[in-house]
């Protein structure tokens, strides 16, 4: 994180701000962090992120490949529907 806090854990979702939930988390420094030991889910706001590291075998391509392919279809449809509802208005 921005403030020098690393956090390791299972990534549970991300939106679409960059906002993290993690779970099972453990921190990196728990000597300079101590108070952190009893946490064990957190949401992090993406602002705050500096960098996330993910290892190549857990990252499912296929998985982020598809989300991609859906939220890109979502966004041309409400697009779409935003300039169908432009042209009817204009048009009245």
């Amino acid at each position: 994180l921005k403030n020098d806090l690393a956090i390791q854990g299972t990534l549970e979702s991300v939106d679409q701000f960059l906002n993290f939930k993690l779970k099972d988390i453990t921190v990196v420094d728990e000597e300079r962090y101590p108070h952190m030991m009893a946490v064990k889910n957190c949401f992090i706001r993406g602002s705050v992120v500096r960098y996330v590291q993910l290892s190549p075998p857990t990252v499912d391509t296929a998985l982020l490949q598809d989300a991609a392919r859906r939220e890109a279809q979502s966004t041309q449809q409400q697009q779409q529907q935003q300039a169908s509802k432009s042209t009817a208005a204009a048009s009245s």
